[in-house]
This record gives structure tokens, C-alpha cells and sequence, in this order.
């Protein structure tokens, strides 16, 4: 796939030849540009842009095998089954309008949540442009499994390792809230660690007495693994949010509840593997009854890292007086709240 923006041209007979853009292919791709029935040599600027309009764009190969698609959200051409001296026109009719464009946008982002990319966004990331990416909504150049390398350890099971982010969903708590006032309507990604930041009791003894809210994990590990490592990485675009915890456990059950803001969190278990299993009530999930995007997609990494070492940590739910959901490496757990289990939370960035 030619995944490129185009800066780089020079002119040959009717077409512009992009040079230096796909090295491993060892040969030119040749487009003709047409902006509103005049053949140009650039292509139109996006509609982001202070002067951009909202064009509609047609590809049309020469080669049958060749198809070509225009991602809206990166504004930017997207080429499959590439042969040797292929030529494509694009053609920009500036007819769209701002109702239709969002109907792209959409459809780009619902592409993104639903591809497993797994890239290097690191850079991205250091030089800012993943935050313009999140804020415009587009997710120009972020999909689900896009991963950063953070400059940070944790140290786990005794040892130092390195921290990797994964892009877990995009945009999958926007419009969700109590009420209309307390709606998340900031454009988002949903951010966990690929490993594990450490290991850690839900509690000093086994009791789930004030349930997720009156746990250890939730009052001490959780704020103070957001100083140690998110804070560092992320500042000011960690998003302070409401969300729903429980704070009262009866019989085993989860049986209260109340709406604090938070910026870290451990995961529900819907949001890991799409259906409770040890919780004890539907308050367990509440907002958390999305299964995130890369669980999904990428089901061995619920219990895996990205070098298939397995993975066991906490989750949110609570199952009866003494025991809190978990994974483990056989796929669903459930502990005891004194087992030193990992801590794998989420948390959102704009």
C-alpha cells in the first residue's frame, strides 16, 4: 500500500513523478492531478487548512490491478497492488460539502478503530502532531494498535522494563457521560500499557468493602503510577473525565456507586473481554461496556505483550467479599484483593 504524503514532485510529460516516496518498490508512481477540470501540478490543500476547500476526489489507474482510495482524514492517496510505471488521476471537485466531508471523516475513523496497525507513532507523538491528529478528529495517521515508546521503566515482578504505549480505541467514550452536561465530547484516544507499570494488592487485607472506590489500588497505587509515569509522558493532554465506580459492596455484590472525575483507571472486564465474568453486579460496568477496539482485534494481547510474554492484572470489577476480577494467563481470572497482581490501567489523551 503507498501510505504517503506527497511533497515531492517532478514533472514528465502529463504526469508528476513521485520520487524517494516508495523505496520498495523501485519504481515511479505517476499521477495526474485535476482540480475542478484544470490540470494542476499540486494537489489541493485539506479543507483543515485555512484555505482549504471541500473537494470530493475520484482515482481513477491505468493498470486494472492498481486501485487507488483517497483517505479524507489524512488527505492523502492510498494505492494497492502497485505495478512498475503505474499511473493514476486524481481528480479534485470542489462540489462536497462540509455535511458530506464529516460523513468521510466519520468513515475514516471508523476504518481506524477497526484496523490493526501496530506502528511506530513515537515520533508523532514527540513532535505534536498526535495531538492535532486527536483534537481535530480525524486520527490522520493513528490507528488502533499504534504504539510509543515512552523514555520511562516500571519495574515488575523485581525487574526494569520499558514502558510502550498502545492506542487501545479512538473516540469510544465521546458523547458518554452523566447526563448532557457531563458528556465527553473532547475527541480521544484510549491509552494502555503494552506490559504491565508494576505489581500491586487491591488491598492490604481480602475484603472488597467500599468496592472499586474503597480499594487501595484506586486511592494510592493508581495516582501515584499517574505521577510516576503518565503525568511525565502525556501533561496537560491526560483528560480529567466523569466516570462510574462503586463504593459499597453487599453480600459480595457491588451495590453502590457514585460519579467521581478521574484521569486513570484500571479496565472493566467488558472492556477487555466483551462480557463479564466474575462481576458481581452491572455496576461493575457502566461506562466501561465498550470492549476496547485492539481486544478486538488482537484478542492475544488481552493476556500477552507484544513479545508474547504473558500477562496477569487486575481489573476493576468486584466478584464477592474477598476476591476482585483479574486476567491471567489462561485468559479470565479472579483474586484475592492481597494477591500482588499487575496493574495494566487506561486512561484517555486529547
Amino acid at each position: 500500500m503507498l501510505n504517503k504524503s506527497y511533497a515531492l514532485y517532478e514533472t514528465k510529460k502529463d504526469y508528476n513523478v513521485i520520487k524517494g516516496e516508495v523505496p520498495d518498490f523501485g519504481y515511479d508512481v505517476k499521477l495526474a492531478i485535476m482540480v475542478d477540470g484544470t490540470k494542476k501540478t499540486d494537489m489541493p490543500t485539506s479543507p483543515l487548512a485555512s484555505n482549504g476547500s471541500y473537494y470530493k476526489v475520484d482515482v481513477s489507474c491505468t493498470s486494472s490491478k492498481t486501485k487507488g482510495l483517497w483517505d479524507y482524514n489524512a488527505w492523502r492517496l492510498n494505492l494497492d497492488y502497485i505495478e512498475s510505471n503505474s499511473k493514476c488521476t486524481l481528480t479534485f471537485t470542489s462540489s462536497m460539502s462540509k455535511a458530506d466531508y464529516d460523513k468521510y471523516i466519520q468513515a475514516g475513523v471508523a476504518l481506524r478503530r477497526n484496523t490493526y496497525r501496530g506502528k511506530d507513532i513515537t515520533s508523532l507523538w514527540k513532535n505534536g502532531d498526535l495531538y492535532k491528529q486527536i483534537a481535530d478528529g480525524t486520527f490522520a495517521d493513528v490507528y488502533v494498535g499504534d504504539y510509543i515508546l515512552s523514555s520511562k521503566t516500571a519495574t515488575v515482578d523485581g525487574k526494569s522494563q520499558p514502558i510502550i504505549w498502545l492506542i487501545a480505541d479512538l473516540d469510544n467514550y465521546f458523547s458518554m457521560g452523566r447526563g448532557q452536561e457531563n458528556m465527553l465530547t473532547t475527541h480521544h484516544a484510549t491509552i494502555i500499557p503494552a506490559g504491565l507499570l508494576g505489581n500491586a494488592q487491591m488491598n492490604t487485607s481480602d475484603t472488597t468493602a467500599g468496592g472499586y472506590k474503597g480499594s487501595k489500588m484506586y486511592s494510592t497505587t493508581l495516582p501515584k503510577m499517574l505521577t510516576d509515569y503518565i503525568t511525565p509522558d502525556f501533561g496537560a493532554h491526560v483528560i480529567e473525565y466523569q466516570t462510574f465506580v462503586t463504593n459499597a459492596v453487599t453480600d459480595g455484590v457491588a451495590t453502590g456507586y457514585e460519579w467521581p472525575k478521574r484521569k486513570l483507571d484500571l479496565m472493566s472486564e467488558i472492556n477487555v473481554y466483551g462480557t463479564t465474568v466474575w462481576g458481581s453486579s452491572g455496576l461493575d460496568v457502566t461506562l466501561d461496556c465498550l470492549q476496547y477496539a485492539i481486544f478486538n482485534l488482537k484478542p492475544e494481547l488481552i493476556h500477552q505483550d507484544l513479545n508474547g510474554n504473558s500477562l496477569w492484572y487486575w481489573l476493576k470489577a468486584v466478584e464477592d467479599t474477598q476476591k476482585f476480577a483479574s486476567v491471567d494467563g489462561l485468559g479470565a481470572g479472579h483474586q484475592s484483593a492481597t494477591s500482588n497482581a499487575g496493574v495494566r490501567p487506561r486512561f484517555l489523551i486529547d
